[in-house]
């Protein structure tokens, strides 16, 4: 039986709509016939079905002529996407694999996508993404601490939904504690990720990073946002570790041209002053620790005099002295 366009009596609009919103939202033009013979329903009604979907924000273009039909283009905003079970797994996997790992440009928005992905995933698409994220090894760089997606997530939402959040958190000197907080927001450094939180028993703001937290869970207790004492989150970061960081009167000098050294010091250490054709010098305040900057001298790939911190002198004659050893008696005979 058929009503008077045509349509099958007892068809579901709302599932109609979806199916016709998913076709729309691949990148091509739809020829109204075609639309037609997908959906089971006649051109009429599916001329009703794209009034219906640009009611609701979604803004369809109609081309007309014989090669005309219907696509979905950018609008003002971003209205609901519509996605099948495959680019559902596709992306929960990338934003897992994203934040799990810390990687260098994966902003809070990333994190809070993920957070509102999962929360509606089926279970039977949870346990596929689950299982090829246990399934997959990334080859990642850098030297940041992996961290559960889920903790992420968690924490997010907690932010977002402005929750008092609980976990237990592991200090720098192995010391553990349970903390409840008024969680403000998660901040990535690259290679690690940071929460910014009110700590209520301590009744101050304070940085915890996130590799040391464990059983991360929403109390369900709202709370009212308070503000940062100054600045905002990634500032607040910023302080924090220059705070808890000693640093060191770095003077250098390389046998090797400006550009050379340049090309292969980290900008963050200052800027480098040429000597002459053949030399230069640097001089700058570091807060990195001696054992990575006498690394960092090692791997310079030409000769240098470092003039000062004298820990630095220090730990690069330490360091020499290992290297020699390890070589055994030949290696410290000369040969």
């Amino acid at each position: 039986m058929t009503t008077t366009d045509g349509t099958a009596a007892g068809t579901d609009t709302p599932a109609r709509l979806f199916q016709l919103l998913s076709l729309l939202q691949t990148p091509r033009e739809w020829p109204g016939a075609e639309l037609s013979e997908r959906l089971a329903v006649s051109r009429r009604t599916v001329r009703r079905d794209i009034d219906r979907l640009r009611d609701l924000g979604y803004p369809v273009r109609a081309s007309q002529g014989a090669a005309g039909g219907y696509r979905l283009v950018a609008g003002k905003a971003m209205p609901p996407l519509v996605l099948d079970d495959e680019e559902a797994v596709a992306i929960a996997v990338g934003l897992r694999a994203g934040a799990g790992h810390a990687v260098e440009g994966v902003e809070e928005a990333s994190v809070r996508a993920l957070a509102k992905l999962e929360q509606v995933l089926p279970a039977r698409l949870r346990h596929r993404v689950s299982a090829l994220q246990i399934a997959t090894t990334p080859l990642t760089s850098g030297d940041g601490a992996s961290i559960a997606p889920e903790t992420l997530t968690v924490m997010a939402s907690a932010a977002a939904g402005q929750e008092r959040l609980r976990f237990a958190y592991r200090s720098g000197d192995g010391t553990q504690s349970r903390r409840l907080t008024e969680p403000y927001r998660l901040v990535s450094t690259g290679r690690r990720w940071y929460l910014v939180a009110y700590d209520i028993d301590r009744e101050d703001w304070r940085t915890f990073r996130v590799d040391r937290v464990s059983e991360p869970f929403a109390t369900g207790a709202r709370f009212a946002p308070r503000e940062l004492p100054k600045g905002d989150a990634a500032e607040f970061i910023r302080d924090a570790m220059w705070r808890g960081r000693q640093t060191h009167d770095l003077d250098v000098t390389f046998a090797a041209p400006a550009a050379f050294v340049i090309a292969r010091l980290p900008s963050a250490l200052g800027p480098v002053e040429p000597l002459d054709d053949h030399g230069c010098r640097l001089r700058c305040t570091a807060s990195d620790s001696v054992e990575w900057l006498a690394l960092r001298l090692a791997v310079m790939d030409c000769d240098f005099t470092v003039h000062g911190p004298r820990e630095l002198k220090d730990c690069i004659a330490d360091m020499s002295t290992r290297l020699t050893r390890s070589l055994g008696e030949k290696g410290r005979a000369g040969g």
